[in-house]
Order: structure tokens, then C-alpha cells, then sequence
């Protein structure tokens, strides 16, 4: 049974696989940008994923889909903020994790009740890493190759996943020499980010293959746009959660510890019904 450690507790991840719902409160998020915007709409869909059963909310103020433009820190910080006060002031013992890229946003998401910093950047950034080694927190380090406005424009490895691997290994590496635990550390392959609908099925194939320290493996396959492509239906990953139901199944076959998903209620039942067989 892996664990996790995190700001508040050495967390023993379910054996049916840990669930962690997104929460964008961003106004151009690919699949639900707007949706969640007013502090009392994203307190409303927090309490649902926790009904449903997420484990962990995973607050975003900027956007990441691919062309996306950066936003300011400070406007990140300003849709951010006050939803992660009062998701820890209404929801006292839940895990709440920041999605951000900027030292100062995870700061400020700390200090206002955050347990965990999901990085796309990879703990690029030295503050970002002297932040997460002062303040304990959990770290979730994942992989990119480029930016968010150009990734997608033409990713390129010889073999994406002894590259995805070596990255992981140099980066977790990099953060133990900056004084964070290994054992804080989840690692996310980045599946879209920076890769072909072939890059995603050759490191979902091969997932296990990734793994780092026996450290716990996070996928995001949630919506994701080479579902439809692998269908040959383009919209077919943002119509139903099924295909990302799926998808994540296989990948919980192949290594996944944790699932980053929009759709918490029937990804939670597919993974408990898994587990029944096992």
C-alpha cells in the first residue's frame, strides 16, 4: 500500500485508487471554464466532488489547455484565494491541492489551507521548491515539454518514455537537493501536455514503466482531447465521462494510483467495482 505525505498526514492511498476532482475557477479552463467562477458556485460543485466521493479538490485559477495565454500572478492569486479560505474553513479535514506554476500563487494557497501543490512546470522554479521543502506540503511533479500556448504545436522525443522517466528521475532528484521529501513527491506524466494522441497511449501502456522510488502515479485523462482522436470522435471525451472512465481503468491496470477527473461519481463506482474483481 503506497503513501503520501502531506502537510497534515502521512495519507495511505485507498486501495481502489485515489480520486481527485477538479475545481477550475477560471473563466477559459478547456471543458469548464466559467462554470465555477463565484466563490459561493465553486463551494457548491467542492461539496458535490466530496459527495461523490473525491479524495482530494484540486483548485485551479489559471488555465493550461493547450494555446492558452498566462494569466498574471495576480490574477490567479485573486480567483484562487478566497475559494481554497473557504473550502478550508467549510471543509476542515479536506485535502485541498493548488494547480499552479507560480511560487507566489502556492504561497498564498498554503497560507489559506492547502495541503498539496500540483506543478505542470515540474518544480522548474527554485522558489517554487524552496516553498514545498519549507512548508512540507505534497508536491505533484509532472512532465511537459514546452509551454501551454505552444506545447501542442509539434512534441517531438525518440522514445517518450525512457525521456518521461529520466525526467522524472532527475527532477525528483533536483527536489531532494532542495530539502523535499521524496516521499511528499506524486508524479504526473503530463498526457497532453506536450504529446501526441501516440506519446499519451505509449505512456499509459507503459506506465508502470515510469514509476520513480515507488512513488505514487497521478493520471489526468479527464476530457482530454485524445480520447475523441483515439474514437474518432473529437468530441466524444467531452460529451461522456465514459471514455475517461475507461481510459483511467486501463491505466489503474497499468500502475495509476491516483485519477485527476472531472466526472468524480461514476469514475468512483468503475474503480470499486475494479477492485471487487481483484
Amino acid at each position: 500500500m503506497r503513501t503520501w505525505h502531506l502537510r497534515r498526514e502521512i495519507w495511505q492511498l485507498p486501495v481502489t485508487g485515489g480520486i481527485m476532482g477538479i475545481l477550475n475557477v477560471t473563466p477559459d479552463s478547456f471543458s469548464d471554464g466559467g462554470l465555477h467562477h463565484s466563490v459561493d458556485a465553486a463551494l457548491q460543485h467542492a461539496g458535490q466532488l466530496v459527495q461523490q466521493g473525491a479524495h482530494i479538490i484540486d483548485v485551479g485559477g489559471e488555465s493550461t489547455r493547450p494555446g492558452a495565454a498566462p494569466v498574471s500572478e495576480e490574477e490567479e492569486l485573486r480567483r484562487i484565494e478566497p475559494v481554497i479560505r473557504a473550502l478550508r474553513q467549510q471543509f476542515p479535514t479536506l485535502r485541498i491541492s493548488i494547480d499552479t506554476r507560480h511560487a507566489g500563487v502556492a504561497a498564498a494557497a498554503l497560507a489559506a489551507g492547502a495541503d498539496i501543490v500540483n506543478d505542470i512546470s515540474g518544480l522548474a522554479d527554485e522558489a517554487m521548491r524552496s516553498l514545498c521543502a519549507a512548508t512540507r506540503c505534497g508536491v505533484i511533479l509532472m512532465h511537459m515539454q514546452g509551454e501551454p500556448a505552444t506545447m501542442q504545436q509539434a512534441p517531438y522525443y525518440n522514445n517518450v518514455v525512457t525521456e518521461v522517466r529520466a525526467f522524472f528521475e532527475q527532477r525528483v532528484a533536483l527536489a531532494e537537493d532542495s530539502g523535499i521529501a521524496a516521499e511528499s513527491i506524486c508524479l504526473d506524466p503530463g498526457i497532453g501536455f506536450g504529446k501526441t494522441t501516440a506519446h499519451n497511449v505509449a505512456l499509459i501502456r507503459e506506465l508502470e514503466s515510469l514509476r520513480v522510488r515507488d512513488l505514487p502515479l497521478m493520471m489526468a485523462l479527464s476530457r482530454k482531447r485524445f480520447l475523441g482522436e483515439l474514437l474518432q470522435a473529437p468530441s466524444a471525451g467531452k460529451e461522456s465521462p465514459l471514455p475517461t472512465v475507461i481510459m483511467s481503468l486501463l491505466a489503474a491496470d497499468r500502475g495509476a494510483d491516483l485519477h485527476r477527473v472531472h466526472d468524480v461519481a461514476p469514475l468512483r463506482q468503475a474503480l470499486a467495482l475494479r477492485h471487487s474483481l481483484q
